[in-house]
């Protein structure tokens, strides 16, 4: 018998997606698929290895031990590491992952490991801050970086920088800006190095920018940030539920803690077995949020509670153990669920709890 409640990984649509975007690029762009957070939210693992196998180039992690699960899984293929973290370059290393270097500091440090260790020629990627100012060197810093890397353990395998606003059109002229700044780049680095700027909306809007290799995430999921990007992928993630009891509530009857749903006529009320411990943020409450019952929509009643939702079931035929689905699909994606509660596909992704079993569907 299926989990209750499941988080179905759909590798199909993985790889329809990666498809998707790799056509859209010369045949010399490399594609790094990042996988951060669980492969946001679903498997590092499964995501991590169909990747691998679909011809992508580099997978790209946020930090030093999610890149070890990925070598620890067999994942042979080279990984960024994009945000490493001091106490983690010796792991780093140990690891044969390629570091994200964005200060001073963490170079000296990096450096500081490498020759204790009597290792030379260490992949590193260089990050430059064009006017996202998260991390990254500033553009004014590079000819003294070439000048440090001339006498350094390194070898400079990657310069990037992160862009701000490559989906929204009324910041076309602030990324092309940005743009033009990290052009600036490879007259002091030349042309050995891989230059990679885009995610998943500038691969789609800045085709002029794919440059050696393009850094995909939300994309691969299956979510463009725009309707028409959206519209030719496939949501990856299916987070499937079921209906534990159906409840006859009366006018002027409540449901949920602290009545945060009243009757105001006879409603029939079907509870779940998902709740804000699951990745169903209390956000989603009182009608902000809704789920897909028999294809038809079911708001949720009330506050979300720990472990349990309540949803209007009043117009909807059906009966407890019906399979309800959260999100995903074309009825319910994560982009139309975060977009009614205000927040962002990427936050619901990655938001749903290691208790949610992950189902694999090859």
């Amino acid at each position: 018998m299926a989990e209750a409640t499941r988080f179905e990984i759909h590798l199909p649509a993985l790889r329809h997606n990666f498809q998707q975007i790799k056509k859209r690029l010369q045949a010399h762009t490399k594609v790094l698929a990042v996988v951060k957070a669980f492969a946001y939210g679903s498997d590092a693992t499964a995501i991590g290895r169909c990747l691998e196998k679909e011809g992508a180039d580099y997978l790209g992690v946020a930090y030093v031990n999610e890149g070890v699960s990925l070598r620890k899984a067999g994942v042979k293929i080279p990984i960024l590491v994009l945000h490493p973290q001091m106490h983690q370059l010796s792991t780093l290393i140990e690891h044969q992952l390629e570091p994200c270097v964005y200060s001073w500091r963490i170079l000296h440090a990096l450096e500081k490991v490498l020759v204790e260790q009597q290792s030379t020629a260490y992949p590193i990627h260089l990050k430059f801050n064009t006017g996202l100012h998260r991390l990254g060197f500033s553009i004014d810093e590079g000819a003294s970086l070439k000048q440090h890397l001339a006498s350094s353990p390194f070898h400079l395998q990657g310069v990037l920088s992160h862009l701000a606003a490559t989906e929204d059109p009324a910041e076309r002229e602030f990324t092309l800006k940005q743009l033009a700044h990290f052009d600036l780049l490879k007259p002091i680095f030349g042309s050995d190095p891989i230059y990679h700027v885009l995610n998943t909306s500038g691969v789609f809007q800045y085709p002029e920018a794919h440059h050696d290799m393009i850094r995909c995430g939300i994309g691969l999921y299956g979510y463009g940030n725009q309707k028409e990007v959206s519209e030719l992928l496939r949501p990856v993630g299916v987070l499937k539920t079921i209906i534990s009891q159906i409840h006859d509530v009366k006018t002027g009857d409540a449901v949920g803690y602290n009545r945060g749903f009243v009757a105001h006529k006879p409603t029939q009320s079907a509870t779940l077995p998902i709740g804000h411990a699951d990745g169903i943020g209390r956000l989603y409450g009182k009608g902000k949020g809704a789920v897909m019952i028999h294809g038809q929509k079911a708001p949720i009643l009330g506050n979300v509670c720990m472990d349990m939702i309540m949803v209007d079931v009043t117009s909807i035929d059906c009966k407890e153990g019906d399979e309800v689905i959260v999100f995903g699909g074309d009825d319910a994606c994560a982009e139309i669920v975060a977009e009614h509660a205000d927040t962002i596909s990427y936050e619901l992704l990655t938001a749903i709890s290691q208790r949610v079993p992950r189902v694999i569907i090859s």
